[in-house]
């Protein structure tokens, strides 16, 4: 194990003595003209960025309604119509991830040398869009393996890219907050995705010669292509390229504002670092695999999110009232993601708010497995809906905790999140046919990785603690003021 001091060069968080408001801290009437100068600058400057970032947020709606409308068209006769049969469904569930797994790394790696993520990302979304209208026209299974599998491998590089995007520009008190507010997009994308795949598939049966299920795709994709496209004009790029939407004033804080994030996390590696010697670190560094592990276990721990349709339908209605069934717990399961998480940056507290989500994970396994009455069915959705902010939490955790130097930040990001993909590559399988309409196989299953979860983290968590521990004595034997802390 390395000692407490080489462990600090590699994880840095900087924790200040008081939390920020989300546009910057608040004006004192005794500050000095310079610093209420700045200070308006920079709630101006984050109010033109947070416009401009909100438009990931319906990008990931759209990402998340493109990963899971094999789901919703499951409904409606998709496997029936490609001749599907045994574990073929779960085989094409699985290989969006196989994608991703592919391609999470190496899109970072590409996307912290450009000077366009602007264009990148949403070129990269238009493609996507592409290729999910032409699983509409698939006319057997393997024609839609290939194509969704194609699908995950252009889908692979938004979500940490844009993680890493976000991190480019706001300071790490300013993070978590921003990318709960993003990934809150997977609620809503529930959400509303069951509400438009139930008008679709109510409605749209046998129009132009098309099945339903076949409309859903076609106008999902279509959906995903145009919102792609107008991305090009509205993404921001990285602060140290042009911005024409900021005053030249705002264009120099942003900058600034990151030089001066980066000061107090110890000594930075090389700019000039290889890609390779990047990817090297991460992959000898025993903490990026049990994070990695972590994350992949979270991940595999809610997988109910892929098969949400199916498990609302165990409840004996029909496929338009299912989907419906599916937005109450969805349109909740947003507001708490974003309130959890904002209290987890206030309190400057991950491990115990993940615990927390976990928890309301396994209530609502639990609760599934014991009975197969309504009521009780339906209340357990909304639990295991709830939870889905464990995923974030724990992903703010690494960018904050791995990140040092700006291609040093994508690379942890991009790794972690292919380990962490693993999960969701073998989570299909978790749901067979066979297990339901019970699934309590599944349920136990989930329910164990969860706990597998929490583990690590606490594992991850008491390294963390006892780094606090040593840099606390070192500064009081050198009489130092209290300098930076991992956030536990």
């Amino acid at each position: 194990m390395s000692s407490p001091s080489q462990s600090r060069s590699l994880l840095h968080l900087e924790v200040g003595e008081s939390a920020q408001s989300s546009y910057g801290t608040s004006l004192n009437s005794n500050d000095d003209p310079e610093s209420i100068s700045r200070k308006v600058l920079e709630r101006n400057l984050l109010r033109k960025l947070d416009f401009r970032t909100a438009y990931l947020v319906l990008i990931y709606i759209l990402n998340q309604m493109d990963r899971n409308n094999a789901a919703a068209a499951r409904l409606r006769g998709f496997e029936e119509d490609l001749g599907m049969h045994g574990r073929q469904f779960n085989t094409l569930i699985s290989s969006l991830y196989i994608g991703y797994v592919f391609m999470q790394t190496p899109s970072n790696m590409i996307l912290s040398r450009i000077a366009k993520p602007s264009l990148y990302l949403s070129g990269c979304m238009a493609l996507w869009g592409l290729l999910t209208t032409l699983i509409g026209i698939s006319t057997n299974y393997y024609q839609a393996l290939s194509s969704r599998f194609l699908v995950g491998f252009l889908e692979a590089t938004f979500y940490p890219g844009a993680v890493y995007l976000l991190s480019r520009w706001y300071k790490r008190e300013e993070l978590g907050y921003r990318t709960a507010f993003f990934t809150a997009g997977i609620g809503i994308s529930n959400a509303f995705g069951s509400l438009l795949a139930s008008a679709i598939l109510a409605t749209m049966e046998g129009f132009l010669g098309y099945a339903a299920w076949r409309w859903l795709f076609f106008i999902e994709g279509y959906l995903t292509v145009l919102v792609g496209l107008f991305g090009m004009f509205i993404l921001p790029d990285f602060p140290s390229g042009p911005a024409r939407w900021l005053t030249p004033a705002e264009h120099a804080l942003a900058r600034k504002r990151m030089e001066e994030d980066a000061e107090g996390h110890g000594t930075a590696e090389p700019v000039s670092s290889s890609d390779f010697s990047d990817v090297l670190s991460m992959m000898t560094d025993w903490r990026t695999w049990l994070v990695g592990t972590a994350l992949s276990c979270c991940n595999a721990s809610l997988s109910f999110n892929m098969f949400f349709p199916t498990l609302a339908a165990t409840m004996g209605y029909s496929p338009t009232i299912s989907l419906l069934l599916c937005i109450p717990p969805w349109v909740m399961s947003t507001i708490t993601a974003v309130t959890v998480a904002r209290h987890s940056d206030a309190t400057r507290e991950r491990f115990g708010h993940m615990v927390f989500a976990l928890l309301l994970l396994i209530t609502g396994y639990a609760l599934a497995m014991s009975t197969m009455n309504f009521t009780v069915r339906y209340i357990s959705l909304f639990f295991m809906a709830q939870a889905q902010v464990s995923n974030v939490i724990l992903l703010t955790w690494i960018s904050n905790t791995f990140a040092r130097s700006s291609s040093k930040r994508a690379v942890a990001i991009g790794f972690m999140n292919c380990i962490g993909t693993s999960g969701n590559t073998l989570s299909p399988y978790i749901w067979l046919s066979s297990w339901g309409p019970t699934y309590t196989n599944s349920y136990l299953i989930c329910i164990v990785l969860a706990c597998s979860c929490i583990s690590l983290c606490w594992v991850f968590r008491q390294h963390l603690e006892r780094l606090n521990e040593a840099a606390g004595e070192e500064e009081r034997k050198l009489n130092l003021t209290k300098g930076y802390r991992y956030l536990l």
